[in-house]
């Protein structure tokens, strides 16, 4: 059931050529960025099971609180420059060194501010651990500003084979760390220390790689050029990211911190599939996108297949992760996260939706001048705050679903504002997506019938994910589904190409 973009007319074999190039690259690409994140994953994924099942739920309060704040750090410090240096035909050497120092100073002066401030954010917030960690947690600011250049670098080579590396390697030295300091009894702070050593980690690695060194003087001229672009793109992220954590700021402040940690933890353990993949395919298509935007036939094409594959791989994660939710808590990290159950199908639900309008959302940054962005994320912000003023002093469950709620909104805007750049038409992305949607329902109705005849909770967990696992890709090969067969066609191209 292959779709074909509308109004995009033939190919010459010099494009079909150039295009299969590129669609290779980028195949190789996603499928070593989705292999690192999908490993990255599972070691993450095994760290917090164990780490779940030693601390308790007011521990992850404090961390959420912390991460919140950080997320919104990290976009000030990037600026939006790191995907302006993406996104250039060839950036220069000064570019490359202004953007470098430019991080480098915002980073320390907003991890003094934070330092600074953190007292009164323990005292505010009813948690002395805060306060108490801050110092040390929001070191992940300059050290992640050390290594944005080389990242950048990479990301333009397509180097991600070698940044798989080194994403794993540091997630590995970290998760080591966490598991034990756990097991001493560390508390919180096996928490801290695991994601300010991931974050040293990779910045040492990413140095030793790379032999880019920052070189001649900063040159302010040189980020005024680039900073209408950038500076829409920051104000954008920052803007999103922002409401992003803003459940965490107001549960922290009007619910128990374990209440925070039982949300928090649903919110971290639905993005970590998600999050993972939509970072291996934004990273790989977003400068692949860029290189062939003047093309608006390959550029419309390629859009679709990326859509179509993102929703391949992560629909029936979502469907699985509601599908067998209670039982994966209990018999993963125990009856004492089971209050988690409830947020954690909802913001599953929601995770259908995100993945689409990240998609889309890469169609505008490359395509726009990024004043569109903006006020589209102006127009989501309206409706968001709304959505919160209704729900934040009802219940935790009410923001659960007002999120959800959001993540299709989000959805539809973007991708109906992403139209007006591609030829792309929304009836042949429907039709796109729609063989997809069908298989992942029958799937999770057929776990859930499965589940019936099973009474233990882990052979009914293995059960569920086996049954799940083969209804899908069996009904993928029945009905022949264009994903599925692209998935398996770049398969057997890597391994002959081996």
């Amino acid at each position: 059931m292959a779709q074909k973009v509308q109004k995009t007319g033939g190919e010459t074999p010099e494009v079909s050529a150039r295009a299969g190039e590129l669609k290779g690259k980028v195949a190789r690409g996603v499928a070593w960025s989705i292999a690192e994140k999908g490993g990255s994953t599972l070691l993450q994924l095994g760290v917090s099971l164990i780490v779940l099942r030693l601390l308790m739920p007011e521990d992850f309060g404090v961390v959420a609180i912390l991460t919140a704040i950080s997320a919104v750090a990290l976009i000030v410090v990037d600026s939006g420059f790191s995907q302006t240096l993406i996104r250039k035909a060839d950036p220069s050497p000064e570019e490359y060194g202004s953007v470098f120092r430019f991080s480098l100073v915002v980073s320390l002066i907003l991890y003094v501010v934070l330092v600074a401030v953190s007292p009164a954010l323990g005292t505010y917030y009813a948690m002395p651990d805060l306060g108490r960690t801050a110092p040390v947690f929001f070191l992940i600011l300059p050290v992640n500003a050390l290594c944005v250049i080389q990242q950048v670098i990479f990301t333009r080579r397509f180097l991600f084979a070698l940044q798989s590396k080194v994403t794993f390697a540091a997630n590995f030295v970290a998760g080591v760390a966490a598991v034990g300091l756990a097991l001493a009894g560390c508390g919180v702070w096996s928490i801290v220390a695991q994601r300010v050593l991931m974050m040293a980690v990779r910045a040492a690695l990413l140095w030793w790689l790379s032999s880019w060194r920052p070189s001649g003087h900063y040159d302010g001229a040189v980020l005024r050029r680039m900073a209408p672009y950038s500076l829409s793109l920051m104000a954008t992220d920052l803007i999103s990211m922002f409401y992003t954590k803003v459940p965490q700021f107001f549960i922290g402040r009007l619910y128990s911190s374990s209440t925070l940690g039982y949300f928090d933890q649903a919110v971290k353990l639905r993005d970590q599939p998600v999050n993972s993949a939509m970072q291996a395919v934004q990273s790989v298509t977003f400068p692949a996108l860029s290189k062939v935007a003047a093309d608006d036939r390959r550029f419309a094409e390629s859009y679709r297949q990326v859509a179509m594959i993102v929703a391949f791989a992560l629909f029936p994660i979502m469907a699985g992760m509601i599908a067998v939710a209670e039982d994966l808590f209990t018999v993963c990290v125990g009856a004492k996260w089971l209050p988690t159950v409830p947020y954690f199908r909802v913001v599953c639900l929601a995770g259908f939706f995100y993945p689409i309008a990240q998609v889309a959302y890469n169609v505008l940054k490359v395509k726009s001048d990024g004043s569109i962005i903006v006020r589209l994320e102006v127009a989501k912000k309206i409706i968001m705050t709304l959505l919160l003023a209704m729900t934040l002093f009802h219940s935790v469950q009410a923001v659960v679903w007002a999120l959800a709620v959001m993540s299709f909104v989000e959805m539809a805007l973007n991708v109906v504002a992403a139209r007006r750049f591609t030829l792309l038409t929304l009836r042949t992305l429907a039709r796109t997506l729609l063989p997809v949607a069908l298989v992942t329902g029958t799937m999770y109705a057929v776990v859930r019938a499965a589940e019936w005849f099973v009474a233990d909770p882990a052979l009914r967990l293995m059960v569920g994910i086996g049954v799940g696992v083969a209804t899908y890709v069996g009904l993928s090969a029945l009905f022949r589904l264009e994903a599925f067969r692209e998935a398996v066609g770049m398969v057997r191209r890597e391994l002959k190409r081996r």
